[in-house]
Order: structure tokens, then sequence, then C-alpha cells
């Protein structure tokens, strides 16, 4: 049995605290590992960061290839957010059962005690850069940031990004004019509102090449090159669905890293599923195409040998460390209370 996942607009917190916590029940199906087809299937939220992007193409891929439905589980949503600090507090409140977000945001969110365990890391390295139009403004180093209006969003993972970028590099953030804006950022730099905007290269590089010349037309900084060692977007739950019912989170990272493989072999039939999701969605196959390429390319591949989503406790200490050197946390949240590796290392052994 295969179930199809409904979908609906993103809601504000408050709009989205009347929805019911998907039941978890102790009386979970057996996955299909075990033998046998699952008797009931358990049915779960899935809370995304943002609007539906290539990155997130896997979750659509996983439920219309059946990999959930084969570890009895049943998707009833599959939620676009407004940005991952929102995502964040929205599953650790109850508000959904697993979330996508940016993971040093979830450092940030645990060192302000809100309950949520990340369970695997889908971009092994960061996404994020910074980005200016190739023909007003060369980025060489982040040096070259001094003097330019960035537009900013002081509540979203682009702005974590942003202030460690510049703490890491000596670069005083009051060299720079901040515009607060909201996303889509790329509007802002085209209209010349902002000289500067942080950018993923597996999401707003793609559309704002579309708009500004094609390729060659954006001077983009690559925060991993400059000292920006972490991991981008990952998927996560809260500490009582850990703690209240493991195997339904084994199960999921099961049917998860399944879906990932085969969004890697199958690029282009991805960004059909995902593009096919909803109407608005519909003319957009070639540019998710484009996305989940650059994440192909540049940030799904295991730099540990952890497999596909895996983590380290090394490579969330070292995140920890360079969020509280420059300053973005107060207080430093313990790796095992960051991150539960156990289950993405048991779906990858199997």
């Amino acid at each position: 049995m295969r179930t199809r996942t409904s979908f609906i607009p993103a809601l504000a917190a408050g709009s989205v605290a009347v929805l019911a916590l998907a039941a978890c029940s102790a009386n979970a199906a057996a996955p299909s590992s075990s033998g046998g087809a699952p008797a009931e299937l358990d049915t779960v939220t899935v809370q995304l960061d943002f609007q539906p992007r290539g990155l997130h193409s896997t979750m659509f891929v996983t439920d219309e290839k059946g990999f959930f439905a084969e570890e009895g589980i049943e998707i009833e949503q599959i939620l676009p957010g407004t940005s991952s600090g929102d995502t964040l507090r929205l599953v650790g409140s109850g508000q959904g059962d697993f979330g996508m977000a940016d993971l040093p945001t979830l450092v940030v969110a645990q060192s302000q005690e809100i309950p949520v365990q990340a369970i695997g890391a889908v971009n092994q390295t960061s996404p994020l850069a910074m980005c200016t139009l190739a023909d007003e403004h060369t980025l060489e180093s982040p040096a070259d940031l001094e003097g330019l209006t960035v537009g900013v969003q002081a509540s979203g993972s682009t702005y974590v990004f942003y202030k460690a970028l510049l703490a890491t590099n000596g670069v005083d953030a009051s060299a720079l004019t901040e515009l607060t804006v909201q996303p889509p950022y790329e509007q802002y730099l085209l209209t010349g509102q902002v000289d500067t905007v942080p950018c993923y290269v597996d999401a707003e590089i793609t559309i704002l090449e579309e708009h500004a010349g094609g390729e060659g037309s954006l001077s983009v900084l690559r925060g991993p090159e400059w000292g920006y060692d972490a991991y981008g977007t990952g998927v996560f739950t809260s500490d009582r669905m850990i703690a209240e019912d493991p195997e339904l989170v084994q199960r999921f990272m099961n049917a998860y890293v399944k879906g990932l493989q085969y969004v890697i072999d199958n690029p282009r039939e991805a960004a059909e599923i995902l593009a096919a999701s909803a109407p608005d969605r519909a003319q957009n196959v070639d540019l998710y195409e484009r996305q989940i390429q650059a994440d192909i390319e540049e940030t799904f591949t295991s730099v540990d040998g952890a497999g596909l989503a895996g983590m380290t406790d090394d490579t969330w200490a070292a995140m920890v460390e360079m969020l509280a050197a420059q300053g973005v946390i107060e207080t430093s949240p313990a790796v095992e209370d960051l991150a539960d590796a156990s289950f993405v290392t048991q779906a990858n052994e199997q």
C-alpha cells in the first residue's frame, strides 16, 4: 500500500499550532525488513525549512516510490516552511514529527533549549555562500564584503552563516550596511536594493543566474572555502520522538537513505516528482534538476566515510566550537544532545 502525500501552504506558527501531532503508536507496524508487509502504517508529518527546492526532493521521492510505505510509514503532509529557526521550533514543540533544517541553526536552537536532535546530515558540506552580481562587485575574499549593503534575515540560517563567516575572517559587521529582507533574497540583489546576499549553491544561485545573465554572471564566495566548516541542511526530529518511538525514527531513516540514493541515481526523475507535487511547481523541472545536480556534485558526498547523510561527533564538536568562538551561541550544547547518528548509521548498513 502506498499513500500519496497531501500538500498545504506554509502556516504561521500560531496557525500551525492547531495541527494535531501525528500519532507515534506504541503498536507501530513492523518494518518490511523484518519480513512480511506491515499490517498498519504509522502516520507522520514532515516540516520543511523553506518552499521545496531540489534538496527536498528526497522526501517526495521516498514517498512516491513507496520507500516509506515499505517501512510501515504513511506521510500525511509535507509542509513548506519559512525558515530553519521556525521549523526547529515547530517540531521541537510537537507540531510536526520530522523536519529538515540547517544544522548550524539546530545548534543555535539547542543552545536556546529547543528539544530537537539531528538524525542525518544531508549536506555533508555547507552549500552557503555570499553572492554579488559580477559586473557590480567581485568577491575574492570576505574582506571584499566591506562597504557593501547586505540583505539579511536575522531569524534565518543564512544569518547564522553570515555572522560566523565575518567573524571567522576578521571582518567587522559594522563595515557593512545591513538591510532586513525576507526570502526569496534574489529579488533584492537583482533590483539593486542590496549589493550582496547569502545564497545557497544548490538553490538561489541557480535562480539568480537565470535572471542575471547566465553562467558567470555572479561572483560567489563559498563558505567552506573561507573557514565555514559545517554541515548544511539535515533531517531532525524531537527529543520526545527519539525517546518514545526510536523504532519509528529508525524506519524513517531507513526509507530516507534509500530515497536519497535513488535521487542521486535518478536526478531528472527526482526533479519531475518534486515538480508534480503541486501545480505551482510544475514548470520547475529543469530548475530542480540543476539544484539536485549541484548537491550531487558538491554536498551529498560524505567527506569522512560516514555514508549518505552520515554524521560524526568530531564534525559536530567543530561546529559548536566555531559558533561559540564567533559569538553566535552563548552556551555550548553537548554533542550528544545535538545529534543521534545511530539511526543513519544503521540505515547505511542495510
